[in-house]
């Protein structure tokens, strides 16, 4: 698989890796470090949240900036602030601290990541499909491997995966920076181009789903950990290690081949109602059971990764850059909100509780999906990408 593509694109797809390495390694420290700094569940979920946010917000200019500055120097930018802030995220005294430095951890992170998909697609010789599957297996190796690097080096210290993951991060801008080259670079764009990519019917319609469904989707990566009681950062590491392995496995193999099957919108529909299942049974469940339903979960949620991402791109006539900023600013607003909201919510009214508004959120999403098939359909046709769309 890997000879089918160049170095630069090969550097990209590490450094994207060891950057969604850097949004899973805090998993399993969650209850250290509420711990160590004597923070509730509500304070501790600012970790991910005020990450998340600056990286929704940053997303309406990063794709512009990469149209100017080229993609190159924007994601050169984002590892170099990747590597401070995951240092300086080490170093923190309190709780506030650590969340502020979070926040500019996340400000790098939406520099690198608005322009990697870009950059592997348009340096890619084997055509689109190719280049996302090594991105989402890029993704989900990332995401498994944080939790479990997480999980060994928090178990001598909740700061050394900080810096475990600067130093990672480091080699990764090292590499990218003696093999990725500037590709052909697009027309320089606005912040309005992303607006007006927004009231394109099925690029909004998909960024809103995609929406629902990371409100979910991050429910179960930072606030499922503060439900699991009684497991040591260790065993919580290995939880989502195998979370994170099934999240790239249904990505990369999965998705490819059930796709020409189904057709990518019926198999999201089918996708989405799954994860509405297990969502259903997290807030019915305790104890190892709900451990099981959490790994189980990430089976549907590299299913909705892969399909929600390819559809970003295959249903927008508009450039990558533009594509990927406006739906990449939608899905983490609702990424944003899924972790400080569910970590007011689980204390006050039942810990339990999250998991059925998450519930209830992707069968608004799941609705939304329905009423939307034509139109998605429709807008893959006219962008020529017909695949599994007429199937009986």
């Amino acid at each position: 698989m890997f000879k089918r593509f160049p170095p630069a694109v090969i550097a990209t797809a590490f450094a994207t890796l060891i950057a969604f390495m850097g949004i899973g390694v805090v998993d399993p420290l969650l209850p250290l470090i509420g711990k160590a700094m004597g923070a509730t569940p509500f304070e501790v979920e600012w970790l991910f949240t005020s990450y998340i946010a600056v990286m929704a917000v940053t997303m309406l200019i990063s794709g512009v900036m990469a149209t100017r500055l080229g993609g190159r120097k924007v994601m050169l930018i984002g590892l170099t602030l990747v590597v401070v802030f995951a240092f300086l995220s080490g170093r923190s005294p309190n709780i506030a601290m650590l969340a502020t430095v979070r926040a500019g951890w996340g400000l790098g992170n939406a520099f690198f990541t608005s322009t990697a998909l870009s950059i592997i697609v348009g340096a890619s010789s084997g055509g689109m499909a190719s280049a996302i599957t090594l991105y989402e297996a890029a993704l989900g190796l990332g995401i498994a491997s944080g939790p479990l690097i997480g999980g060994f080096l928090g178990n001598l210290s909740w700061r050394f995966p900080f810096y475990g993951t600067s130093m990672l991060m480091l080699i990764a801008l090292i590499f990218t920076f003696f093999t990725v080259k500037e590709t052909n670079r697009e027309a320089p764009r606005s912040a309005q181009d992303l607006f007006r990519a927004m009231r394109h019917p099925a690029v909004l319609t998909n960024a809103l789903i995609g929406l629902a469904y990371s409100y979910a989707f991050f429910t179960i990566l930072a606030y499922s950990p503060l439900t699991l009681k009684g497991l040591s950062s260790i065993e919580l590491g290995f939880t989502y290690f195998a979370w994170g392995i099934l999240v790239g496995i249904s990505s990369v193999f999965v998705v490819n081949w059930l796709r020409p099957i189904f057709g990518p919108v019926r198999l999201l529909q089918v996708n989405l109602l799954g994860l509405i299942a297990v969502f259903v049974a997290a807030a019915l469940v305790h104890g190892m059971a709900l451990l099981w339903i959490i790994v189980v979960s990430g089976f549907f949620c590299g299913i909705a990764n892969a399909l929600f991402t390819t559809l970003a791109m295959e249903i927008s006539p508009f450039s990558r850059s533009i594509s990927s900023g406006t739906y990449n600013f939608l899905r983490w607003a609702g990424a944003a909100i899924a972790p400080i909201f569910s970590g007011f919510m689980g204390p006050l009214f039942g810990m339990q509780v999250p998991f059925w508004i998450a519930a209830a959120i992707l069968v608004i999403g799941f609705a939304a999906l329905l009423a939307s098939t034509r139109l998605f359909e429709r807008s893959l046709e006219e962008n020529g990408q017909t695949e599994g769309l007429h199937h009986t």
